[in-house]
């Protein structure tokens, strides 16, 4: 049973309860800001639980939001964290919207694997699945762009809290024996709940291990 969080993790939970701010929206690669600091992308289906997440990493209610207009969906969302600046997260655009025009899908593909390939302080990507699905065929070929285009990338399950104790360990043991497939997934698997706070001091850990924040 854990005794509460590390030394580490609680140096990280400051981190993140601290300066966090929504830098700009990217539409275009041209509206990327600087390559200064280190990046975290964040990348999931659509309605994974990826606002819920960033929410409860940076311990906010609304420091993302959920999008609710197709164009919004399309832009890669910049937030910087610490002060000064010591690294970003990127709240990249939701995939797996079935019903989306093919040119609004041709669209988000061109620019995340460009900026995926392209974006050399891209530090890790992050990997949202719903733990109550588990991997879908989109998921899959997320991965196989990441595997391609050579960036590391972590998977995350996420809504633990929304499935029963045994089938999450069923499905996490699918979803980790599948990724032993893929050249460029990390070998950790993180299960969190951004409802119940499960997972998330070990995460924000890793983020900043990731970026090479001490």
């Amino acid at each position: 049973m854990s005794d509460g969080p590390t030394a580490q993790e609680r140096a990280a939970r400051k981190l993140f309860s601290g300066r966090v701010d929504f830098l700009l929206s990217a539409p275009q690669l041209k509206f990327l800001p600087d390559p200064t600091v280190p990046e975290i992308a964040f990348c999931g289906r659509s309605n994974v639980g990826k606002s819920s997440l960033l929410n409860a990493l940076t311990g906010r209610k609304s420091i993302a939001r959920a999008s609710v207009t197709p164009g919004r969906t399309q832009e890669l969302n910049f937030f910087e964290a610490g002060d000064p600046t010591v690294m970003r997260l990127v709240d990249m655009p939701g995939y797996g919207f079935a019903k989306a025009p093919p040119k609004v899908v041709d669209k988000w593909k061109k620019l995340v694997r460009t900026y995926l390939k392209g974006r050399q302080v891209l530090a890790r990507t992050l990997v949202l699945v719903d733990s109550r699905h588990g991997l879908k065929d989109v998921d899959r070929e997320m991965m196989t762009m990441l595997d391609e285009t050579a960036v590391s990338y972590r998977l995350v399950m996420t809504k633990a809290d929304k499935i029963k104790a045994s089938a999450l360990d069923e499905v996490c043991e699918k979803v980790a024996e599948e990724s032993r497939k893929h050249q460029a997934a990390f070998p950790v698997l993180h299960v969190t709940s951004a409802e119940k706070g499960m997972g998330i001091d070990a995460l924000r850990l890793a983020i900043l291990e990731d970026a090479g924040v001490s």
